[in-house]
C-alpha cells in the first residue's frame, strides 16, 4: 500500500484494506511477526515494571501476544463488551474463555472485575496507528469512549500491529485518543503524547 496516498482513503477504506493485508499473512509470517513483537515488548521497561496489564485476544490475525500470557509476574486482564462499555476481566491459562457475538474470545462474567486504578499498561490492537500515536480501530468507539474518561485518560497504552500498519498520518476526528506508544515487529516508538519512559 502507497503510504502516502493514506490520508486521502477514509477510515472505512482504510480499514478494509489493511484487514486484508493483515489476514493475507500465512500463518508462519503472522507467528514470526507476532513473536517479534512478543519479544521486544519484554525489553521494554515500561511492560517489565507493570503488575496488571490489559490486553486482548487476537481476531482476525491481529498480532498474537498470547505467547506472554503464561508469565506469572504480571496479572492479566481482557475485556468483555457491554453496550457500548468495555469491562475488564482477570484471567490466567487455565481458566475458560467464551466467544462472544462478534466471535472474539472473552473471560467469564464471572471472573473478577478490574479497576482502572490496579491498571499499569493497556496494550490496544488496533487496524493501524500513526507516527502521532492516533489509532484506526473496527469503528466502534470501544477505547476511544475508555480513554475519554478521567479514570482512564492516564493510563500508559501501546498500539499493537504490524509495521504495514505503522503509517505517517491517519484521518482523525475529534474524539480520536492517541496512544502513547505504537510497537510493531520492528519497533517500539514513542508518541509526543507520551510522558513516560517506555
Amino acid at each position: 500500500m502507497n503510504q502516502a496516498s493514506n490520508y486521502q482513503k477514509s477510515k472505512v477504506e482504510l480499514r478494509r484494506d489493511l484487514i486484508k493485508t493483515r489476514r493475507s499473512l500465512s500463518v508462519g509470517e503472522w507467528r514470526e511477526k507476532s513473536d517479534r513483537i512478543c519479544t521486544l515488548l519484554q525489553s521494554s521497561p515500561l511492560f517489565t515494571q507493570a503488575r496488571t496489564i490489559l490486553a486482548y485476544f487476537s481476531f482476525r490475525q491481529e498480532p498474537d501476544l498470547s505467547p506472554l500470557f503464561a508469565t506469572t509476574t504480571h496479572r492479566w486482564g481482557f475485556p468483555r463488551c457491554i453496550g457500548e462499555s468495555l469491562y475488564w476481566h482477570s484471567w490466567t491459562p487455565d481458566e475458560h474463555l467464551i466467544t462472544n457475538a462478534y466471535g472474539i474470545k472473552e473471560p467469564s462474567p464471572q471472573a473478577p472485575i478490574i479497576n482502572s486504578v490496579e491498571v499499569d499498561l493497556i496494550l490496544v490492537p488496533s487496524v493501524a496507528c500513526d507516527y502521532q500515536g492516533y489509532r484506526l480501530g473496527y469503528g466502534g468507539g470501544y477505547y476511544d469512549r475508555l480513554l475519554s474518561s478521567p479514570e482512564w485518560s492516564n493510563k500508559p497504552t501501546i498500539g499493537i500491529i504490524f509495521d504495514f500498519a505503522h503509517v505517517p498520518q491517519l484521518p482523525i476526528e475529534i474524539w480520536d485518543q492517541p496512544l502513547q506508544g505504537v510497537i510493531t515487529e520492528t519497533q517500539l516508538t514513542l508518541t509526543r503524547n507520551s510522558t513516560q519512559i517506555i
